[in-house]
């Protein structure tokens, strides 16, 4: 297929419906199973004896079965669904071996389930972001292989030469979870290095899933719906790439916290590198405040709404990340609930608020017009960005003042815990809003698929009967 001869718009969506139905259907599920298992987390600290009787719901396994449902049930799958559109959109070109990419999605959607019944049964591997034991990672490394095999393929058989900026953060995107997540299982889990290095492997991992893997899927989403929503071109290529190039330069030293006992040169390095994530931060912020201007297409808590709220959270997270660079700064937030709510942040305020623009945008070109109400987007989108703002800000707020105790000898640490007691009850409530809108998210996803499959049902029927001819009497 040649440029001259495109081929219709149609025909690239037919050719991803089932591979992105698996990864948005199940991303839906796990959400929403992620939030259930966050709020009886949440709830611990306020009832410590709530269901005291049942093991699979301690701390030690809801709050770590949470975190897996969220980034790699509802992260990962959205991430690369919206990855493999707009692929495929971009490069003008049917996707390549639709199956195998569902296959892939099924394997990768198994994977979750394994390492999600094993946290409960009590097998948690002890690294933050990294809990499922090692045969659970194997699953999902192969699902992520399968997929991202195919997608490299459709990219390379695209009928459009030229790249948006979106392609190259789907592309590296792409590249770089298998080589973080493959350095990760082995150094942790298959061939475990020693000691410190054990936790100093466990934080270049975090810091580069959760500050380069992350931002670069949603930042491709980001710079092909804002201008698409927002009816501008987008402002501009040039200062796209500039992101692209400072995240990839930047974002792969931040894991490491000021306080570890490591090398100080690694520390120092690591605190540097979230000092320069400013400079991306500064660079989306232009983007988007350019693309915006004398726009006048309406917001109306559509997918122009969550977009941009996840643009501007990234940009706040990204500071708040440079600030904790400062030794004054992190002295008061280590060990307390700042970074807790600074990734709460990235991963609702920005991740998922981007997908869900992404996957609102897309479901009617997939499941049909008519297929998502309007209605119930705006009432996700304020009770997402609700939740967000109390989940995530109370944290922050809760644990600046949480350290600002912890660092004076003379008060005690019952009084410490106590002062953190109020944000924590609105970071509570944030949890419960959150965990609504999610299941209005799934309701969303699951009447889209439905009113697809109901459709093709009326048609199938329509066509078999369309032949049959009334019995006549014969005289």
């Amino acid at each position: 297929m040649t440029a001259t001869s495109p081929i219709p718009q149609q025909h690239i969506d037919c050719s991803c419906r089932l591979p992105l139905f698996a990864l948005f259907g199940g991303a839906a599920v796990w959400l929403a199973l992620s939030s259930v298992f966050g709020l009886v987390a949440s709830l611990k600290f306020h009832a410590p004896a709530m269901f005291a009787n049942c093991a699979c719901l301690s701390y030690g396994r809801a709050f770590p079965a949470s975190q897996l449902l969220l980034v790699y049930g509802f992260c990962i799958p959205a991430g690369l669904g919206v990855g493999l559109w707009l692929l495929a959109r971009l490069g003008r070109v049917e996707l390549a071996k639709p199956f195998l990419i569902t296959l892939g999605a099924k394997l990768w959607h198994l994977g979750v389930l394994t390492g999600f019944i094993a946290i409960l049964a009590g097998e948690n591997t002890g690294h933050e972001w990294l809990e499922m034991p090692r045969y659970a990672s194997v699953i999902l490394f192969l699902g992520f292989l399968l997929m991202a095999v195919w997608a490299f393929v459709t990219h390379t058989r695209r009928s459009e030469p030229a790249l948006y900026p979106s392609q190259w953060f789907i592309l590296a995107a792409l590249f770089w979870f298998p080589w973080i997540f493959s350095s990760a299982t082995l150094l942790l889990q298959c061939f475990p290095v020693r000691g410190m290095t054990q936790a100093a492997v466990a934080w270049w991992f975090a810091g580069n899933l959760l500050n380069v893997w992350l931002p670069l899927v949603g930042l491709a989403a980001t710079f092909y719906f804002l201008p698409k929503l927002a009816e501008r071109p987008l402002q501009s290529h040039y200062l796209a790439l500039f992101v692209f190039l400072t995240l990839i330069v930047a974002g792969t030293s931040t894991g490491i916290p000021a306080g570890a006992a490591l090398p100080a040169w690694m520390p120092a390095l690591s605190g540097g590198a979230k000092l320069l994530m400013l400079v991306p931060a500064l660079a989306l912020a232009a983007v988007v405040v350019l693309t915006l201007r004398g726009s006048t297409a309406p917001c109306g808590g559509g997918p122009l709404c969550f977009t941009k709220f996840g643009a501007w959270s990234l940009v706040i997270a990204t500071v708040l990340l440079a600030l904790t660079a400062c030794p004054a700064i992190s002295r008061v937030t280590d060990f307390t609930w700042f970074s807790h709510g600074r990734n709460a942040l990235v991963l609702y305020g920005f991740f998922a608020m981007t997908m869900f623009a992404a996957m609102y945008f897309i479901l009617p070109r997939l499941a049909g017009e008519g297929s998502v109400c309007p209605h119930r987007v705006r009432a996700q989108f304020w009770l997402s960005m609700l939740g967000t703002l109390l989940f995530a800000f109370s944290l922050v707020i809760g644990g600046v003042l949480q350290g600002l105790k912890l660092v004076n000898p003379a008060i005690p640490f019952l009084d410490v815990a106590k002062s953190s007691l109020m944000p924590f009850r609105i970071s509570t409530l944030g949890e419960a809003l959150l965990l609504v809108g999610n299941l209005l998210f799934l309701f969303n996803v699951g009447f889209a698929l439905a009113t697809y499959y109901r459709a093709r049902c009326r048609r199938v029927f329509t066509d078999a009967t369309a032949t049959l001819e009334p019995a006549g009497v014969k005289s």
